[in-house]
């Protein structure tokens, strides 16, 4: 029997312009033991989907459902204080999407994660204590005693999501809902994080839902996918079989979007149209409008269900003709930077915060950043890579003048960071920020967010910005339908998509782009890195690129600077730098990072 039944799962939201069916006949069942994916584009409701199941929906959402059922329990049987007291924490636990709106910024950690656990009586405070503590080790965070008396802002963004993981396995839960678990880690944590999720699942029988984009982390990590598009399931079945050998033309697209660290780079399949928001039930195929290999019959009716149950995908056309369409992805040149002309350089730059243990505690140093020197020449884009905390974010900001270095220069175009206007310098580089959400104004339009750096350098009137940021909007591939919606009323994907619409805004000749992908599903993390590539070929757009994703580093870097514990260790071309890494640590980073490369042998072996 499984231990988690969904039947026909429904989600609607009563929004001024009409009912909106973010979730539509979602079915699903999970064994004791047994790990999900579940895929798909932001927006497609894959997040709806879990917290429906968690009871965590927005107050103007009505769910319906045959039935959810928990180890034969009729969950929709049970009341709130049932319901919060009996499953949330010892039986269902959820990792949230962002973690700086899921932490309380007045509590300090220890707090946060002890707190459930000692009011629930499952553990004494000192219990408490010592398990928090060890896996506060167990998901990487240095100094995890040190850190159970630190706020959330102490942390950086990867170390915060590291502490909501740690939060949900607290109670030791027998299903664990993972929302982007490891979206802001570097590869390494990354790595380790989903490797101490697939050890407690093997202890504890613990069965686990991951929602992600990142195609390459479910093939490793899941027995079952299923893939949503427009608030409904499209295709599912065994992981091997959707991931090697897709029968829906939307699982197929989202693989051609996914970069790749084998062979040369090639231009990444981006899936043309955004998901549409159903004000109406859909009586055709949700897909039919962006497919590009669509029937009138698909725009007459919903498609039939075809397939069993250990592979199957709501589509007319039959698995031979897919596979009659595929063709070679398109091959990539990237331009060459001119390495005459520097346009951002970093001369013996070291960065000292100084910081004490608790109110009466020593004074202490702490080297963020420790005598770089690092030089971003005219029209190449170069990646800065290393784990979460080696200093890249801190050495981002000083390079875009947003903090001044304890010792050392920074020039821009020659000329010292330090002595330009604040208008002149933001004329010339933009930022892109690592969590979108602490980025944008809470309180403004996205049409007002994206256009204001307009307004401040005083371009043009109120209706040329406007269709500027409708232009940026367009190439970010959000709908105009969200121009006057606000920050909180988007999807971590499209908020990142605004916060790189409004560095794009002013025409700039250099981003700083702190992890400007991580937040992304694979079919725009695929536009973005096709326009990056364009504008840097056509236009001689300089870039530097800080991630922590191998394969985004593949196919768009012309250069690789690595750092560890605030040093650059090394740097070079990024062929050269990817096939065949000078140090050890460099070694450790590919060898970590999540790869989703097509096995041919396997896929004839599932064909057969």
């Amino acid at each position: 029997m499984p231990m988690l039944e969904i039947d026909n799962l429904s989600v609607t939201l009563d929004l001024p312009a009409g009912p909106l069916h973010a979730v539509r006949d979602v079915s699903l069942s999970l064994d004791r033991g047994e790990s999900l994916g579940i895929v798909g584009e932001s927006g497609s409701g894959k997040s709806m989907s879990a917290l429906a199941l968690m009871r965590l929906l927005p107050r103007r959402a009505r769910m319906g459902a045959g039935a959810i059922r928990f180890d034969d329990v009729d969950l929709g049987g049970l009341d709130d204080a049932t319901f919060a007291g009996d499953y949330l924490g010892p039986k269902l636990g959820m990792i949230f999407q962002e973690p700086m709106t899921s932490l309380n910024p007045v509590y300090r950690i220890g707090r946060q994660l002890t707190e459930a656990s000692v009011r629930g009586g499952k553990l004494t405070a000192s219990a408490a204590r010592r398990r928090a503590i060890e896996l506060l080790d167990r998901v990487g965070i240095p100094e995890p005693e040190a850190r159970m008396a630190q706020y959330p802002h102490q942390l950086s963004g990867g170390q915060r999501q590291r502490v909501m993981i740690a939060m949900a396995l607290m109670m030791e839960p027998d299903l664990l809902i993972a929302d982007e678990p490891t979206t802001a880690l570097d590869v390494t944590v990354q790595a380790q994080i989903m490797e101490l999720l697939e050890d407690l699942r093997r202890e504890m029988g613990m069965g686990m839902i991951l929602i992600t984009h990142d195609l390459a982390v479910v093939a490793r990590n899941v027995d079952r996918v299923a893939v949503m598009y427009g608030g409904e399931v499209v295709e599912a079945g065994d992981a091997a079989r959707v991931l090697h050998m897709p029968r829906h033309p939307y699982t197929r697209a989202l693989l051609g979007a996914i970069p790749r660290t084998d062979g040369p780079a090639r231009k990444l399949e981006a899936i043309p149209g955004t998901v549409p928001s159903l004000y109406a039930r859909p009586e055709a195929c949700v897909f039919g409008p962006r497919c590009p290999q669509a029937r009138p019959e698909c725009q007459e009716s919903v498609p039939p269900v075809r397939g069993d149950s250990n592979h199957w995908r709501r589509c007319v056309l039959a698995a031979a003709e897919l596979r009659a369409t595929q063709h070679a992805p398109e091959a990539i040149e990237r331009a060459r930077a001119d390495v005459e002309e520097i346009a951002l350089e970093a001369k013996g730059v070291t960065r000292v915060f100084r910081s004490r243990k608790g109110p009466f505690g020593p004074p202490h140093e702490i080297r963020a950043v420790d005598d770089v020197n690092l030089d971003v020449k005219r029209g190449e884009i170069l990646a800065l890579v290393g784990e979460s905390g080696s200093g890249k974010s801190t050495l981002a900001r000083m390079l875009l003048g947003l903090d001044a270095p304890t010792t050392g220069e920074i020039l821009l175009d020659g000329t010292r960071v330090s002595d330009m206007a604040p208008m002149d310098r933001a004329g010339r580089v933009q930022p892109i920020f690592q969590d979108p959400y602490s980025s944008l104004n809470p309180r403004r339009t996205l049409a007002e967010i994206i256009a204001r750096p307009l307004a401040l350098r005083g371009e043009g009137d109120a209706r040329s910005r406007r269709r500027k940021a409708c232009e940026m909007m367009e190439l970010v591939r959000l709908p105009d339908r969200l121009l006057h919606s606000y920050p909180s009323q988007l999807s971590g994907g499209q908020r990142q998509r605004v916060a790189i619409a409004r560095a794009l805004v002013t025409d700039p000749r250099m981003l700083v782009c702190d992890e400007p992908t991580s937040a992304l599903d694979v079919s725009v993390q695929a536009q973005i890195l096709n326009l990056l590539v364009q504008l840097q070929r056509d236009l001689g757009l300089t870039c530097l690129l800080i991630t922590h994703d191998m394969a985004v580093v593949h196919q768009v870097a012309t250069r690789v600077a690595v750092m560890l514990n605030g040093r650059l260790i090394e740097a070079g071309p990024a062929d050269e730098v990817l096939t065949n890494p000078a140090t050890d640590y460099t070694k450790r980073l590919l060898a970590a990072a999540p790869r989703f490369e097509r096995d041919d042998a396997q896929t004839r072996d599932l064909a057969v």
